[in-house]
C-alpha cells in the first residue's frame, strides 16, 4: 500500500508523461545517455507498463493498432496519438488508471535518483563545496570560523 503523498504524486501522471514512459525504451534504445542510466529493473518496469497499455488498447480500432505498433518505432506523433486514448481509457477504467499511475511512479522515481558527487576543497580559512548534477548543477558553499 502507498502513502497518500505518494499516491497524489502518482495520480498527478498525465496519460502524454505515461506513455512517453512506457515507449521510451524504445525511442532511447542505443546508445542514449538517459538509456545508459536505466536498471534493469527499471526497464522491466517500462516494458510491463507498455505491455499493459497495449492489452488495455489493443484491438480497440486500427487507429490504435497502428499507432502502437509506430509508437514503438519512436515515432513521437503516434505516441502523442496513445496517449489520447489512454487518457480516455483511464477516465473509462480508473483501476486501470490507477495500476498503470503506480508502475509510472515508480519509474520516475527510480529515473531521478540523484548519484552525483559532492567534494569539498578548504583553502585556508575558506572552505567550497561542490555538487555537480546530472543537469551540471553547482552549489558553493562560503566560510565558516568556529570560535570567533
Amino acid at each position: 500500500m502507498i502513502d497518500s503523498a505518494t499516491a497524489a504524486t502518482a495520480a498527478a501522471l498525465t496519460a502524454a508523461k505515461i506513455a512517453e514512459l512506457a515507449f521510451t525504451k524504445f525511442i532511447e534504445s542505443g546508445a542514449g545517455e538517459a538509456a545508459k542510466k536505466l536498471t534493469e529493473a527499471t526497464i522491466a518496469k517500462m516494458d510491463d507498463l507498455r505491455k499493459k497499455i497495449w492489452a488495455k488498447l489493443r484491438g480497440k480500432s486500427p487507429n490504435i493498432d497502428e499507432a502502437l505498433t509506430k509508437a514503438e518505432q519512436g515515432d513521437r506523433a503516434a505516441i502523442d496519438t496513445v496517449a489520447k486514448y489512454l487518457d480516455v481509457a483511464m477516465v473509462d477504467y480508473p483501476d486501470f488508471a490507477t495500476e498503470i499511475r503506480a508502475i509510472a511512479h515508480e519509474i520516475t522515481v527510480e529515473q531521478h535518483q540523484d548519484n552525483s558527487t559532492m567534494t569539498q576543497i578548504n583553502y585556508g580559512g575558506t572552505n567550497y563545496q561542490t555538487k555537480t548534477g546530472d543537469n551540471n548543477t553547482n552549489f558553493f558553499g562560503g566560510s565558516h570560523q568556529h570560535g570567533k
